[in-house]
């Protein structure tokens, strides 16, 4: 079976492994044990870790490697750069986007995730989407980066239903305030959406720290 697995294959095997905590926050991973768990070769191994390296979801440790940390310090500084980021292109976004571009973002948010992959997806296709309608190419990169690198605490923010149904009816009144062009709105609720989430997930991660580190779960900051 060794090599069978080519590198988006394993890449997105390992991915949904940490995001899911299959692959606990800290643990250690070796080339060798990896080929084992995945049948695959070391080649795309080596290339799928370094790719989530970038997205702060493995690090190097030693000679070796572990699934990253999760550190609350870097949540909330990350939280805070989402936010000033977005304020700023959904401000754009009321004054450059045209009605096309706005039925494109409504049919992101036409249902309800059915389940936790796909409410992340689908929720990070939303938020870059809306970043676009600036018309400012690096303010959509730095949301794409935001959440790639908020990833793995996303996951645990769409995990329930209720929590998907949530984000979409507040994306939904996102939308309403830049289709009714009203900027001051649209900030207001892209500011009281992100912060929500973020101080959600912060709450949730310190309330279970101590739960997550009998797991083996690393949790800093």
């Amino acid at each position: 079976m060794g090599g069978s697995m080519g590198e988006a294959g394993v890449y997105e095997k390992l991915r949904t492994a940490v995001l899911a905590l299959d692959l606990l926050p800290g643990e250690r991973l070796s080339e060798r044990g990896l080929e084992d768990l995945l049948g695959a070769s070391r080649t795309p191994i080596r290339a799928a870790l370094v790719r989530l390296e970038n997205e702060g979801l493995t690090a190097r440790n030693g000679r070796g490697w572990q699934v990253a940390p999760i550190d609350l310090a870097e949540v909330r500084a990350v939280g805070e750069h989402r936010e000033v980021v977005e304020c700023g292109a959904v401000a754009l976004a009321v004054e450059r986007a045209d009605e096309a571009e706005l039925e494109e973002l409504r049919a992101l948010t036409g249902t309800a995730a059915d389940d936790a992959q796909t409410g992340l997806r689908d929720g990070a296709d939303f938020h870059v989407a809306l970043a676009r309608l600036s018309g400012n190419v690096f303010l959509a990169e730095a949301v794409q980066g935001a959440l790639t690198r908020l990833a793995r605490t996303r996951w645990l923010e769409v995990r329930t239903p209720r929590s998907r149904e949530q984000a979409r009816a507040e994306h939904l009144a996102i939308l309403a305030a830049v289709a009714d062009r009203d900027a001051e709105r649209a900030v207001a609720l892209v500011r009281a959406h992100s912060r929500g989430t973020r101080d959600r997930l912060l709450a949730q991660l310190d309330a279970e720290r101590l739960r997550l580190r009998g797991r083996g779960v690393a949790v800093v900051g």
